[in-house]
């Protein structure tokens, strides 16, 4: 870290200023480990009192912005998104090594305007306010905004997680709520973008100038006292475990929501008939998923359980074979090569067999070898936690159980995870069991799939991007999925009483939109 006169400026209450004299980062190129020639400023504490201030005074008007107001600002920061997709591309792909195409230009690009459109939408509805209305005793209630949230993005989604453009961003504003934005450090050039995007779509919606501010990153303490300030309603957290468990204890302690997603290793069963039925064909889908994106995703399946026998055997060497042959990906960053490699190391310190891989590749790019790590279901039993160190990237830990038994009994020991998978045959020779391991399985999760890898998180109102700790901080809330997503940062508020032209539009006789579904004394309806 340098410090020096001359770095970006960060977007407080409306405004580009810079930083002078504080502390600089600056990003790496993942594919050389060279550093990119953009410094970006450490704030300081006075900063952050500033973007407070201006957060605060931004959310009395927007708690009280009609939703279509609110609505139209997101469509249009969703269309300059798209307009400026070469340019973003370019500078996430240089930041991340990420793939232009079809990673960020075809899937990841297009998800995050989607989003976007999607909370515009839910906002304009209004349904996700849930209002309750009981005549009779003349009490009504909605969920109203919360307040101001701070959203700290990911190192492995430039796009649909970033703290400036995702969906905790997204969300967080559709329910009327200013968001003070944390960069990820590995992508600070393609955060500013963003924030240059959004101040031009603030400006052109008549937005208040406090309603999206962006911080590159604070010192760990400046941090903690950013999450404990009054002045800050709730926080968005995607990313370490031990970074967000440090933030989460502090929020914890003044009684601030906290959402955060902290760590996944996904469970994957593969029953026996599965394996006798379609055993190749469980190797490529498997492989495919696994090294997707260098493994580098929060859903990336890196526990695999089976039942032993010789089937077993022929997949274990089908995925080692692949894996071997597979050339591997450009991880995000030297703190994430890093991470991987000592993950590697502390499972076969606790005696996982490395069946490939399992070091750094030569040379400066960011890079470990294809892994593949092999124990008994004895051996996980014998220690869960340590069996369950996640190995963000391109690694798996396969668990060979005795029985199916065993393998129940495996999955009893798991944490909570984001997602869990149960392969099993498509002609139903495994049916006797499957309910056994669905009823433990679901469980521990919060995204139950069958015969489907769980990489993929479809933006459907539908999907949950949540589980069990410590999946996430709280299990009964999602990051993907609108207009759920919505209620994190929304506060239930009850009208007793009171008279009806006082009351928010959505809690009056008429309903507002004629779209808006609410519970009018018991039954829930568009009247």
């Amino acid at each position: 870290m340098t410090t020096t006169n001359t770095t970006e400026p960060i977007l407080v209450d409306g405004q580009w200023v810079t930083e002078n004299g504080a502390k600089t980062f600056s990003s790496k190129d993942p594919s050389t480990s060279e550093p990119i020639d953009r410094l970006y400023p450490v704030s300081s504490w006075e900063t952050c009192d500033r973007v407070l201030e201006a957060a605060h005074r931004a959310f009395e008007i927007s708690r009280n912005l009609a939703p279509a107001k609110i609505a139209d600002f997101l469509e249009d920061y969703a269309s300059r998104i798209q307009a400026d997709s070469q340019e973003l591309v370019e500078i996430a792909n240089r930041e991340t090594a990420l793939p232009k195409s079809p990673r960020l230009a075809d899937v990841e690009l297009p998800r995050t305007v989607n989003q976007l459109r999607l909370a515009a939408e839910a906002a304009r509805n209004e349904s996700w306010r849930m209002p309750i209305i009981d005549r009779k005793a003349n009490i009504r209630s909605c969920y109203t905004a919360l307040g101001p949230v701070a959203v700290f993005g990911p190192n492995n989604f430039p796009f649909a997680f970033n703290g400036i453009s995702g969906g905790d961003f997204a969300a967080a504003i559709a329910a009327g709520n200013p968001v003070i934005a944390k960069a990820n450090s590995s992508h600070p050039a393609t955060t500013q973008r963003f924030g240059q995007l959004v101040a031009q779509a603030m400006q052109a919606t008549g937005m208040p100038s406090g309603l999206v501010q962006l911080l590159y990153r604070t010192s760990h303490e400046d941090g903690e006292r950013l999450v404990a300030d009054p002045r800050l309603a709730a926080v968005g957290y995607t990313g370490a475990r031990g970074a967000g468990l440090q933030l989460k204890a502090v929020a914890d302690r003044v009684g601030k929501p906290f959402y955060a997603e902290l760590s996944s290793v996904n469970p994957v069963v593969f029953l026996p008939g599965a394996l006798e039925e379609r055993c190749e064909k469980l190797v490529d889908e498997y492989v495919t998923s696994g090294l997707m994106g260098a493994g580098q995703f929060c859903t990336n399946p890196g526990l695999l359980l089976l039942v032993k026998g010789p089937k077993t055997d022929a997949f274990i060497q089908g995925v080692v074979s692949k894996y071997t042959a597979a050339p591997a990906g450009t991880l995000l960053s030297d703190s994430v090569e890093k991470s991987l490699v000592k993950s590697i190391g502390i499972l076969n310190q606790a005696g996982a067999k490395c069946l490939t891989g399992g070091s750094k590749l030569p040379g400066a790019r960011c890079a470990v070898s294809n892994t593949v790590l092999q124990i008994t279901g004895q051996q996980f039993l014998s220690d869960p936690h340590v069996f369950q160190t996640e190995a963000f990237g391109n690694a798996v830990l396969i668990t060979v159980c005795n029985s199916l038994d065993e393998i129940i009994h495996v999955i009893e020991s798991l944490e909570g995870n984001l997602t869990g998978c149960i392969y099993s045959d498509t002609q139903g020779a495994d049916d006797s069991v499957y309910a056994r391991l669905a009823d433990a399985l679901q469980q521990k999760v919060g995204r139950l799939l069958n015969d489907k890898m769980p990489t993929g998180v479809a933006v459907s109102a539908a999907m949950n991007h949540g589980g069990p700790y410590p999946a996430t901080s709280h299990p009964g809330f999602t990051a993907v999925g609108i207009p759920s997503s919505m209620l994190r940062f929304g506060k239930l508020t009850c009208y007793d009483a009171v008279r009806e032209n006082r009351l928010p539009s959505v809690l009056r006789d008429a309903n507002p939109t004629g779209k808006t579904y609410r519970c009018i004394d018991g039954v829930w309806s568009l009247d």
